[in-house]
């Protein structure tokens, strides 16, 4: 218990120092006040001016709620420990205090919250890497898996860190340490004080594969005067879609072009393919199913829909979306009567093994590939869904549930290409899986239909890269 205890208190105090500023007191001089010319008239002016008063009321307004929710802050890093120790690593990152750099070189920096986003951002690193060969980029994460994924993908190509949570001094000093030439945020990380830190030091911001869910919009509306400023601090957003795009500009963003995703130039890595494959010759002789990223409470709703009668015919592949709950999912399953075996064993299958628990990290391509058919997790309660991309590139059939905020977009072109099924519930979605399985013409046109689609959508890497090195050659 001392351990933890040391680390709590240690956290308290990075927390208090975090509000400290890194330099001078904060002017009150939004930019539009910065931009005035000669002959705006005074209506004008008076509502440039009120508009800078209440920007700076809510961000100060939401400063202080982050200090007051210090120790609700502490409190989720220590339960989140409990499943999943790396989070009690670099604690003093997450307030703003990093180890000295030792690496000279100019810096560009890139952040990718968790694994997903890490994952879409490869594209645009390797070519940042390629366009910019005498900077050292950073890359900064949320989360362990997200830093771990970094890791395995990239090695010591990058230097990684954590984000700091979003205090003013933190972020100050965050981006003091790194100096980077230019920022890039990834999808739709949109923090006040980190935005207004880069502006005040000169950083150019860019926010990519920007999405914004309609149910985001609505909320971000609810604070229009933090969240114009928010995004006025932006010198371009680039985003999926023209959906996304719309929902920007309401918001009073400007400029945001539409590049598509990141996420259709992801290359498919061919040792997963292989390795994939190779699972498929030593599992039993059945078709598969994949149950892809599923999120805690639908592996339950799946399992009470399925019979003994189906898990004899088919096998099921369960690949939860968190590493923390590996154990719980494989438990949930033994204790509901099904013979499972774990991946993490790395051992051979018995052949009257029913569900098989993938409880690994970083081989989701290999289990799309030794699949006939995916079904998508975190579609089936109201998550978001997770992206469809990968598993269509692989050119797997994919069937997903109702929610599916997160990727509205890119589910109703798939749909449309007739590349995945949208269904009403687990039930439903078992149903659609047996029915393809048992109809392979179908099932290969779904997944001629999904590589088609993939293909037909790359080419975001370049746009983006694009308007980045407009403002830096």
């Amino acid at each position: 218990m001392l351990p933890s205890v040391r680390v709590i208190v240690g956290c308290l105090l990075l927390g208090a120092l975090s509000l400290t500023p890194a330099g001078p007191r904060e002017k009150l001089n939004y930019s539009i006040k910065s931009n005035r010319y000669d002959g705006i008239s005074d209506c004008a002016w008076q509502a440039c001016s009120r508009f800078q008063r209440s920007y700076t009321v809510m961000r100060v307004v939401y400063s202080l709620v982050w200090f007051m929710a210090l120790p609700v802050v502490l409190l989720r890093l220590w339960w989140r420990a409990r499943r999943q120790p790396e989070y009690l690593q670099h604690i003093a990152e997450r307030f703003g205090y990093y180890p000295a750099l030792t690496d000279c070189r100019p810096k560009l920096w890139l952040h990718a919250v968790s694994v997903g986003e890490t994952r879409a951002a490869i594209p645009l690193i390797e070519v940042l890497l390629t366009r910019y060969p005498q900077h050292q980029l950073v890359l900064t994460h949320m989360t362990p898996t997200g830093r771990a994924t970094g890791l395995a993908l990239l090695g010591a190509r990058v230097q990684q860190y954590y984000l700091p949570y979003d205090y003013p001094g933190a972020v100050a000093r965050f981006v003091a340490h790194v100096q980077p030439q230019f920022g890039v945020l990834m999808e739709t990380e949109l923090w006040p004080n980190l935005l207004k830190a880069c502006a005040d030091q000169g950083v150019r911001m860019y926010l990519v594969n920007a999405r914004l869910s309609e149910r985001s919009a609505r909320r971000y509306q609810q604070f229009v005067g933090l969240t114009r400023a928010m995004l006025s601090r932006f010198t371009a957003i680039a985003a999926q879609s023209e959906v996304d795009a719309d929902r920007f500009q309401r918001l009073g963003a400007s400029p945001v072009v539409v590049t598509g995703s990141l996420k259709f130039d992801v290359l498919i890595p061919a040792t997963q393919l292989v390795v994939g494959r190779d699972w498929r010759r030593q599992w039993p002789a059945r078709p598969v199913v994949v149950f892809a990223s599923s999120r805690e409470g639908e592996e339950r709703l799946f399992l009470e829909a399925m019979t003994a009668h189906d898990l004899d015919q088919v096998l099921l592949v369960v690949v939860p979306r968190h590493p923390q709950r590996f154990e719980a999912v494989a438990q949930l399953i033994t204790q509901a009567g099904w013979r499972i075996h774990r991946r993490s064993a790395n051992t051979a299958c018995p052949a009257e093994v029913q569900v098989i628990v993938g409880d690994t990290m970083g081989e989701m391509f290999a289990y799309y590939a030794a699949s006939d058919v995916v079904i998508l997790g975190g579609s089936f309660l109201p998550y978001g869904a997770q992206s469809l991309i990968e598993p269509c590139a692989v050119g797997k059939p994919v069937i997903l549930g109702p929610s599916t905020f997160n990727f509205a977009e890119v589910t109703r072109q798939a749909v449309a290409a007739s590349a995945a099924l949208q269904v009403a519930d687990p039930a439903e979605a078992w149903r659609a899986a047996r029915a393809l399985l048992a109809d392979r013409e179908r099932c290969q046109q779904m997944a001629e239909a999904g590589a088609h689609y993939t293909e037909s959508q790359r080419g975001a890497t370049q746009r983006v890269l694009e308007i980045i090195t407009e403002c830096n050659p």
